[in-house]
């Protein structure tokens, strides 16, 4: 065959496929793209191949071959996909079968050249057969066809030169973006700090505390890995004293100076614990001494002691890098002692604090016990990890990562806005009387102004008056809200208006100004703020309704619209229109406030709150916060949640709660727990057993059920307070068909007997119960009421718990209360004692914690109610096993009770622990 003809028989097979002669060694292209460009042999015999150079090229990414060797023949079969593709280019072949590198592979030795990153090679040997698969990806290549003018002679391993390819065909070459930087204000610190409480609705309004409450911080606190972390919840206040509104300051503008650290001090901090196990949230608590603006956060910080704790523990008991856990160790200590703890990478996190001499001597010894080589590697380690040690790093620890989350705001108010006793009056009932024709004749502000150092002297904190202005005639309601009043039904107070002025004056049967300022100087003498009972409402004869019509609601037949609460209707009362002219009643409201903080009062009870719009009251609050921070707020809203909640977030600092209506053990128990740990940062309650507009079904069991129901509101709430007069004198009679007490002082001057106001020892009951709150500071806090178990429905048992080192004794305050609910009969069982709920620890009772030890002597108890009434017979009736003393006991984790409610219906316990 000539030259000619065979190199168009070589064309041929390179485009139309070829076959295999078994022994020959020779392989015609079976398809196009099958064929390097540069050609090749295969000869069976030898085992080699030449396809080139005997390199696979880069660009055979779409190439599969395989080989199979059956009974001594072999057979190659080049398979390729129908695809083009273009990356032969990236390896041109030369003349004479050889790469640029001059390589070779051969098939027999199983080595290969190929660069191709989709290529896979296996071997399979079964019986004796070698088989051999390449496959590669089904991407677009241009091997397929031979470089432009090339030839390519099967046998000859020689190939003709290609032509390189377009630019255009190389990939381009990948732009990397700038790195992304979080927004400080979204940024994760690097221990992760999430779910920050108390924040209120993502600090659109500020949470709340008072001054010496203890109120918790909590938080979800994580970190990678296995490293131990630490976290401090901190409070901090603004440097200025012009920032610290302590004056009045508004507070719906944002926190001065944020991003300057030098313009904040922390004023308290507080290590956080975990609370539930494994769910990485945590709590500390935190108190201010003084009220004003506030802002709390978090610090958090990998903790390098307590990971080097755990991994030394962990390897040098599996004997793995001991001498270099222990040296590691050493360094640290060095570390502590030197003072190099790196200062927090937050902005505004705190500096690592100094140690003090003598715990660097400690460390200086556990680095020595560290190094000492002739012990072995578990005593060196203890000299590292004893308590002393521990103790250290515990109040000073090495804080690496550490990170400060943004200020979180809060506002602190005084004292009274937790916490206080108040007595409620009707002036107009103090110190009435019958005349000579038998008529009654009211009471005034002098003669209600004797009472007051009985109420002081009953621990009382407040005394609250009810409405003081004139009542209006039209309309004017008789005894027990008839319709149709006799002439001398003196009406309802909270009907306000007639002839002798509005919300600006003093009723002319209770006396005037003058007699009012005096009241008010009397009780401030005797340790009293006064609260006024603010009503925004009118009565038909009040001066706004003919000064301002448009302040009412007209009906369409041109009357104005009388107030009502169905079933309930006040035909006497007009409330206010807050639409027509709000910026003018506002300014009117503005001014009767005003007036009446002029004349010494502090406090306001703002009556049916509910009924006006929100956001005046949020305005009216706002503006008071700035120009009188001593002004508290109470919300007389018997109401929905949501509406007793946003009245709250709106700015009132107390709130009527459903305590009233609350008897049994299981409702009263979430109730309480709610208001403690749900809303307390938001909503503070006020309980009152009872008020003029409310008698339950409860109270009209009688003088046991006033007590159980005082107990219950003095010691369980901070706030609590009663009617005057009726609670005393227990007036339980409920009137037909509603849910307030029949001839109550609402419509009528009740005749007291003041002297007697004890007949049912309700009175020095409740001067037992103001006492025991004055002397127990725990009662005054809010959120740290816990419950105990007991077997018995009716008996109700919690305590309340404050740490020495928040109580302003300096010392544990614990206060356990038992108390019987049912008003009718003796109740008795077995109570079993939560020891973390009396801020003890298990431990500190050793055997005793345990379930067959539990009837062992460890507190003793005094029962501070019986103590107080001085009633032996009240002493005796308890049934409490070890009586010591007619007040105080021996008791074990599980007790037994009993208690007649027609002698004593509570144990109220102070706690100690026995030697």
């Amino acid at each position: 065959m000539t030259t000619a003809k065979k190199s168009a028989k070589t064309s041929k097979m390179a485009t139309s496929g070829g076959k295999t002669t078994p022994g020959s060694g020779k392989t015609t292209a079976s398809a196009p793209a099958a064929m390097p460009a540069s050609g090749g042999k295969a000869t069976s015999g030898s085992g080699k191949a030449a396809s080139g150079s005997g390199k696979a090229t880069p660009a055979a990414k779409s190439v599969a071959a395989s080989a199979k060797t059956v009974s001594g023949t072999s057979k190659s079969v080049l398979e390729t996909s129908a695809e083009p593709t273009s990356a032969a280019a990236s390896a041109p072949a030369t003349s004479g079968g050889k790469t640029a590198s001059g390589g070779k592979a051969t098939s027999g030795s199983g080595k290969s050249a190929a660069s191709a990153k989709s290529v896979a090679a296996s071997t399979k040997t079964v019986s004796g057969t070698s088989k051999s698969v390449l496959e590669t990806s089904a991407e677009p290549t241009s091997a397929a066809v031979p470089a432009s003018g090339g030839k390519t002679t099967p046998g000859s391993g020689k190939s003709a030169p290609a032509t390189a390819p377009s630019r255009r065909s190389r990939r381009a070459k990948t732009t990397i973006p700038p790195n992304y930087t979080l927004p400080a204000s979204a940024e994760i610190p690097r221990v992760s700090v999430t779910e920050v409480a108390p924040v209120v609705e993502e600090t659109r309004f500020p949470a709340k505390a008072a001054i010496g409450e203890v109120f918790p911080v909590t938080a979800t606190v994580f970190v990678e890995g296995h490293a131990q972390f630490g976290a401090d919840a901190v409070l901090l206040r603004p440097v200025a004293p012009a920032d610290r509104g302590e004056a009045g300051y508004d507070i719906y503008e944002p926190l001065p100076h944020v991003d300057d650290p030098a313009a904040w001090e922390v004023v308290d901090r507080a290590r956080m614990h975990e609370i539930g196990q494994g769910l990485n949230h945590f709590q500390a608590e935190l108190q201010a001494k003084t009220g004003g603006r506030y802002a709390f956060a978090v610090e958090s910080w990998v903790d390098p002691y307590l990971t080097w704790v755990h991994d030394a523990k962990v390897k040098i008991a599996a004997g793995i890098d001991v001498e270099l856990m222990l040296e590691e160790g050493a360094r640290l200590l060095e570390r502590a002692i030197a003072g190099e703890a790196p200062r927090p990478v937050g902005s505004t996190a705190a500096a690592q604090p100094p140690l003090a001499d003598a715990d660097k001597a400690i460390l200086q010894g556990a680095i020595a016990g560290l190094r000492e080589a002739r012990h072995a590697p578990e005593i060196r380690l203890t000299a590292a990890t004893s308590d002393l040690v521990a103790a250290i790093f515990r109040e000073t620890p090495l804080r690496d990562l550490a990170t400060r989350t943004r200020l979180f705001p809060l506002r602190v108010d005084r004292e009274r806005t937790l916490a206080g006793a108040w007595y409620e009056i009707f002036p107009r009932s103090i110190g009435s009387r019958r005349d000579a024709d038998g008529k009654i004749v009211s009471g005034t502000l002098r003669t209600a102004a004797e009472i007051l150092p009985d109420v002081a002297a009953d621990g009382y904190d407040v005394l609250y008056l009810t409405p003081i202005h004139p009542i209006g005639r039209a309309f004017r309601k008789g005894k027990n809200a008839t319709l149709h009043s006799a002439p001398d039904d003196p009406g309802s107070p909270w009907a306000i208006g007639n002839e002798f002025g509005g919300h600006e004056a003093i009723a002319p049967e209770l006396g005037t100004l003058s007699d009012f300022d005096a009241f008010v100087a009397k009780a401030r003498g005797l340790g009293l703020e006064v609260a006024l009972d603010f009503a925004l409402q009118c009565s038909p004869d009040h001066p706004w309704v003919k000064e301002h019509p448009e302040w009412f609601k007209v009906r369409a037949d041109g009357t104005i619209a009388y107030a009502e609460n169905p079933p309930k209707k006040y035909q006497d009362i007009y409330p206010l229109n807050f639409d027509n002219d709000p910026e003018g009643l506002y300014r009117a409201i503005r001014g009767v406030i005003e007036f009446w903080i002029d004349h010494g009062v502090t406090i306001f009870r703002m009556d049916n709150p509910h009924t006006k719009p929100v956001r005046f009251w949020q305005r009216l609050a706002a503006d008071l916060q700035a120009t009188h921070p001593e002004v508290v707020m109470l919300a007389e809203a018997f109401t929905k949640p949501a509406m007793m909640r946003g009245l709250a977030k709106a700015g009132f600092h107390l709130s009527y709660t459903y305590f009233t209506w609350r008897n049994g053990k299981q409702e009263i128990t979430e109730y309480l727990e709610e208001l403690a740990y749900e809303t307390a940062h938001v909503l503070r309650p006020a309980f009152f057993p009872m008020t003029p507009d409310i008698l339950t079904e409860y109270m009209t069991a009688g003088p046991a059920a006033f007590k159980a129901r005082a107990v219950l509101a003095a010691l369980s709430a901070p706030t609590w307070g009663i009617l005057g007069g009726s609670y005393e004198f227990c007036e339980n009679v409920p009137r037909p068909g509603v849910e307030e007490a029949i001839d109550n002082p609402k419509y009528e001057i009740k005749l007291y007997n003041w002297e007697a106001r004890d007949q049912y020892g309700i009175a020095s009951l409740n001067r037992v119960l103001n006492g025991i709150r004055r002397a127990h500071p725990a009662l005054l806090q809010l959120r740290n009421i816990k419950f105990h178990g007991c077997d018995n429905e009716n008996i109700l048992v919690f305590s309340k718990h404050l740490d020495a080192s928040h109580s302003p004794t300096g010392k544990d305050d614990t206060v356990l209360v038992v108390l019987n609910l049912d008003p009718h009969h003796t109740q008795e069982g077995w109570i079993y004692l939560d020891l973390p709920s009396l801020g003890l620890s298990p431990h500190e009772f050793g055997a005793a914690w345990r379930a067959e030890n539990r009837g062992q002597k460890v507190f003793r108890v005094t029962d501070e109610l019986s103590r107080g009434l001085t009633a032996p017979d009240a002493a005796s009736d308890a049934a409490s096993h070890g009586q010591t003393s007619p007040y105080t006991f021996t008791w074990a984790l599980d007790n037994f009770v009993s208690l007649n409610p027609a002698k004593c219906c509570a144990h109220v316990f102070s706690f100690s622990t026995l030697p």
